[in-house]
């Protein structure tokens, strides 16, 4: 089996845009990296059903989203000044597409046209007060997403606040409810269960993962537990980065900056509890992201600052990782998308 891999990147270096990386899973290697499309920092990627494929943009000092058919040809850009969002997201069933921007606090909705081009639609700027840390200066918004029940769910670091807003086909939003998180927790991701009401919210300033039950009646989210992603002897600098959980929902992974590692928790049957059960290498520094392969047998890390992917066997009785490529030469990696 040949899994294609796209790879959103920064451009402050080396990379050149968006890249395309195979996983070959007879082999177990990751190879044949080429380059998709030059982009100016595409650092969070999206795609389609129809195979439209939306990406982080910044063009002449403005930022916003950048949109591709299926041939990965540009079709437009939406952009206004600024910096560029650090997070992207489709609705399928309104045509929408949602972007968090860390810099502004703002929360920004695009109407999907006919041909797959994007056309501006909402803003929501987050104004609540902020928390303690030296990084919550202001408004971060850095996750925007979709819960089971097609509400949007957006997290915000520097308010150490989790907001579930209604959407209309159009692209405007009422906020419904409000999760404050412990004050620094610096929210920054959240992954739902595949089959229960509960998320998992990634904390990056204190490095957590908290377990959160969701009440579709209101939208509501209540903590159940909160666990660090770190080994109790770790005493160095670590930001939390990218959450996921396997198709089973036995096993969640969250990536470590700093520790340069992935965390590995057993999910307990109910799904509020989790135990950590590894602490894996990635062989690298600064593992903004990682996913998991579609089968779920395979995971890999993109290291932003070493220029390199690693790739992982996953047991899927044990949801262990092993090591089995590293090394893997790709430029200023910082999200990885298997399409």
């Amino acid at each position: 089996m040949i899994y294609k891999i796209l790879l959103g990147t920064y451009t402050r270096r080396i990379s050149q845009g968006i890249y395309q990386i195979e996983l070959d899973t007879a082999a177990e290697t990751l190879n044949n990296l080429t380059l998709v499309t030059e982009e100016n920092s595409p650092t969070y990627l999206a795609q389609s059903k129809e195979d439209f494929l939306y990406s982080v943009t910044s063009r002449d000092g403005q930022g916003g989203i950048s949109s591709y058919d299926s041939q990965n040809k540009f079709l437009n850009a939406v952009t206004e000044d600024g910096a560029s969002p650090c997070y992207v997201a489709v609705d399928e069933a309104r045509q929408l597409v949602y972007g968090a921007n860390y810099h502004k606090g703002e929360l920004a909705t695009y109407k999907i046209q006919p041909d797959g081009s994007l056309k501006a639609a909402a803003t929501v700027f987050h104004d609540e007060p902020t928390g303690p840390h030296k990084n919550q200066d202001k408004a971060h918004t850095h996750y925007t997403d979709l819960s089971p029940d097609q509400r949007l769910v957006v997290c915000d670091l520097g308010t150490d606040r989790v907001y579930t807003y209604d959407v209309t086909e159009t692209g405007a939003v009422e906020e419904v409810a409000v999760y404050l998180a412990e004050p620094g927790t610096g929210p920054r991701h959240l992954v739902f269960h595949p089959t229960k009401k509960i998320a998992y919210l990634f904390g990056e300033l204190d490095s957590s993962v908290s377990v959160l039950t969701y009440d579709e009646t209101d939208g509501s989210f209540t903590q159940k537990q909160k666990i660090s992603t770190l080994p109790k002897d770790f005493a160095g600098e670590n930001g939390g980065a990218a959450i996921r959980v396997s198709n089973d929902g036995r096993y969640l992974y969250a990536s470590n900056r700093g520790h340069n590692s992935i965390a590995v928790f057993a999910i307990a049957e109910d799904g509020l509890t989790l135990e950590r059960i590894q602490s894996i290498s990635t062989e690298g520094d600064f593992p903004r992201d990682f996913a998991l392969s579609p089968d779920n047998a395979y995971v890999v890390a993109a290291n932003q600052n070493s220029d390199n992917l690693t790739l992982y066997r996953r047991d899927s009785q044990n949801g262990l990782l092993t090591m089995i490529q590293k090394d893997i030469f790709a430029p200023e990696a910082v999200c990885v998308y298997f399409c």
